[in-house]
């Protein structure tokens, strides 16, 4: 019994040491991309490029997931109204679900698949190339080169993605609602005026632009952190994405704290 908690402290005491570096590396990190943010030279043609990369290269995916999340939550919300026979709420409540959690939730954990590895894996693969190194030879920080284009560009397109996944994700829900399963569209739409308004969407909107905050700093940063060849790239690709996904899902919970006091 003894041995079991002694190992017990043991693991939590190394996990604390080896967290405890990182963290303050991160901190460190997100310090100094506010700092090059700011600093010419602005390098606007970067920064378009990646929100290309990042906005319109992901829409397929985000429009496909809007699609069907919105059509398949309609249905089962559906189910289990017909039982109360309060079938005409079933606009409202998904409209209020996919506008404040669905969109920016599912937009955030689709970016942090897709272009949060990209980040890493871009950046990493420069990394064990000694591309940047080069960089720095040349006098140019490769933080605000690498990382402040694409970080930035993530910030500025989830927000467009994750109105897109609103529209969607309600027509999607019109759709099942109305013409498959019968409800009335008058009745649809007057519930669906009643109980919404432009808080819930801009709770949804200020979540996704903070999602693309930690999608981006966690992304590069691990290609940063890249060591050992082509493996540290594939680890560094994986951690990106894992960890992305943790704190999309961590901080949707803190933010609907917060925002539920302000909006």
């Amino acid at each position: 019994m003894i041995n079991v908690i002694k190992k017990g402290i043991s693991w939590v005491g190394s996990s604390v040491l080896d967290t405890t570096p990182a963290l303050g590396r991160l901190s460190l990190y997100t310090f100094s991309f506010f700092f090059w943010l700011v600093r010419p030279p602005f390098r606007r043609k970067l920064f378009f490029e990646q929100m290309v990369f990042m906005g319109n290269k992901s829409l397929f995916i985000v429009l496909l997931t809007a699609s069907f999340s919105g059509m398949v939550f309609a249905y089962q919300i559906y189910l289990g109204f017909t039982a109360f026979s309060v079938d005409s709420f079933v606009g409202p409540i998904v409209a209020i679900a996919v506008c404040k959690e669905l969109a920016p939730v599912f937009t955030g954990l689709v970016v942090a698949g897709r272009c949060g590895a990209a980040m890493a894996a871009q950046i990493g693969t420069m990394k064990v190339t000694e591309q940047v190194d080069a960089l720095e030879c040349m006098g140019v920080n490769s933080t605000q080169f690498l990382a402040v284009p694409r970080i930035f560009g993530i910030v500025i397109t989830m927000p467009m993605l994750c109105g897109i996944f609103m529209m969607v994700g309600n027509a999607g829900s019109y759709l099942i609602g109305v013409k498959v399963l019968g409800i009335d569209p008058a009745m649809y739409f007057s519930k669906l005026s009643e109980f919404m308004n432009f808080s819930m969407i801009f709770e949804g909107l200020i979540k996704s632009a903070v999602f693309g905050f930690l999608i981006g700093i966690i992304g590069t940063f691990q290609g940063f952190a890249v060591t050992g060849g082509a493996e540290g790239v594939g680890k560094g690709t994986n951690m990106a994405v894992v960890w992305g996904m943790i704190m999309v899902l961590i901080s949707d919970f803190f933010l609907t704290a917060i925002l539920a006091k302000i909006l």
